[in-house]
């Protein structure tokens, strides 16, 4: 197969360098398939017969950055002067793999072909020579033949994800693999080679091997990459890779929604995760994690929502996501299920005085700012929303966030207080009128709050001072 490229200038000036002194040079890896799918790359790697001590030579401005494994970075200025990261790795070839993931035994080739098939996925394992090869300019293009020993362009016409050479050996190899096919074919939106995928789920244990963090990070690459994580979610199930690191989602498998969904619990969260913002996907997920453990049988999962942000904590801990991260998703699940009464048309009186019986008050919504807090407002209706998308039995209505955002910002435009720093005085006012520093001070300062939530006009250093005497007796 032909195929015009256009090559960025400091990758030229890399291929170049390498030529001149007498070694192949290839562009190897995603760039390749992503020329081949009409794509652009989003970086550049080369391989090549230079050795790491060679490529040193070559490159005066380079770093070793895996010199057991062949890698050099080549630092390299393009025409305007900006510096630019290219990875160059030394052809070879990998055995006697440990921790289900790293060789002990790398061995550098001259063959290209022996290379490319040590790699995971045919079209992954493809290559376009720019050894020698003569540049007209910085932008001009170029027609290329595909080096293309395993079959990838055949496997991407069929959109099949196909390991290279015998799939068992591949997966016995590095256990991300299997992770990474479901994640690719979920992005792609290309089906699993039956071989291939029979391979993943006889090698289970390899995939055990490989660290939360290296998981975690190939999971949250298919949710934030697919058009539909769905896919690739459920490819993990089937493979039994999801039981490795998220068991609590499969507890919802058969779960039935009696009254007010048509999914079960398991597919209506990863039907919510489709529907949902890059920013709540995660929390989407995760959002009914608890409808399992809190079933009532008839439709009703009491305290799903606290209880699942529990749960969500243990799995994010669990799954090494950063401290922010867990306290953020954990919050959004924690009030997902919030609901705001509002008047629509066609209500009989009946229900329009259950709307007002339980309409929210202005502190109600600072109550609600407060708990949620600003910053997290945002995500928790995208949250909601996505909630509700992904159910067509749902009687949620988008209304209902409106109406709530133009509440919010009228309360918001009121003088008021919504977290302990707000208040008008400070814990060194209170230790001023004989309030002792300790728990009771901080308890003081809780109870103001609550007393200006409810009304914001207490919020003044004379009348906050004035309640606090009260609240301590003095």
């Amino acid at each position: 197969m032909k195929v015009k490229i256009q090559i960025p200038e400091y990758v030229q000036k890399v291929s170049r360098m390498l030529s001149k002194e007498g070694f192949e040079c290839y562009l190897v890896g995603g760039a390749v398939r992503d020329i081949v799918m009409n794509g652009t790359p989003k970086d550049y790697d080369l391989a090549t017969d230079a050795l790491p001590d060679e490529m040193l030579n070559i490159f005066p401005k380079s770093v070793s950055v895996g010199a057991k494994f062949g890698t050099v970075m080549a630092l390299v200025q393009d025409n305007l002067g900006e510096t630019h990261e290219v990875e160059v790795t030394t052809f070879r070839s990998e055995s006697d793999y440990v921790d289900g993931r790293w060789p002990t035994n790398v061995e550098f080739v001259k063959e290209i072909d022996k290379d490319l098939g040590r790699r995971d996925f045919t079209f992954n394992a493809m290559a376009i020579d720019l050894t020698n090869m003569e540049w007209d300019g910085g932008d001009d293009l170029k027609e290329v033949e595909i080096h293309d020993p395993f079959g990838g362009i055949k496997d991407i016409e069929l959109k099949k994800v196909r390991a290279v050479g015998t799939p068992i050996e591949r997966f016995k190899e590095d256990g991300l693999r299997a992770f990474k096919a479901c994640r690719i074919a979920s992005q792609l939106g290309f089906a699993i080679d039956e071989e291939t995928f029979k391979a993943m789920t006889e090698c289970i244990p390899v995939a055990a091997q490989v660290s939360m963090e290296r998981i975690r990070d190939e999971f949250m690459k298919t949710i934030l990459r697919s058009p539909k994580p769905s896919i690739g979610i459920d490819l993990m199930r089937q493979a039994g890779l999801l039981q490795l690191f998220l068991p609590e989602l499969l507890e919802g498998v058969e779960v039935e929604q009696k009254m007010f969904h048509s999914d079960d619990v398991y597919w209506h969260s990863l039907r919510t995760c489709d529907s949902a913002h890059d920013s709540v996907k995660l929390a989407a997920l995760l959002h009914d994690i608890a409808k399992p453990r809190t079933d009532m049988g008839n439709g009703h999962f009491y305290g799903h929502d606290a209880m699942g942000a529990q749960m969500v904590e243990e799995i994010l801990r669990r799954m090494k996501f950063p401290q922010a991260e867990v306290r953020r998703v954990v919050l959004l699940i924690k009030n997902h299920m919030f609901y705001y009464p509002h008047m629509e048309d066609g209500m009989t009186e009946e229900e329009k005085q259950n709307i007002e019986l339980h309409e929210w008050t202005d502190s109600a919504v600072r109550r609600f700012i407060q708990r949620v807090g600003i910053e997290n407002i945002d995500d928790l209706f995208k949250l909601r929303l996505a909630d509700a998308q992904s159910n067509p039995m749902t009687a949620f209505k988008p209304e209902e966030i409106t109406l709530l955002q133009k509440r919010i910002s009228a309360v918001l435009q009121e003088d008021m207080a919504l977290k302990v720093t707000d208040l008008k005085i400070s814990g060194e006012d209170l230790v001023g009128i004989g309030i002792e520093r300790g728990p009771q001070l901080g308890k003081i300062l809780k109870e103001l709050l609550d007393m200006v939530l409810e009304d914001p006009m207490l919020n003044t250093k004379e009348k906050l001072l004035e309640n606090a005497k009260k609240l301590a007796n003095i």
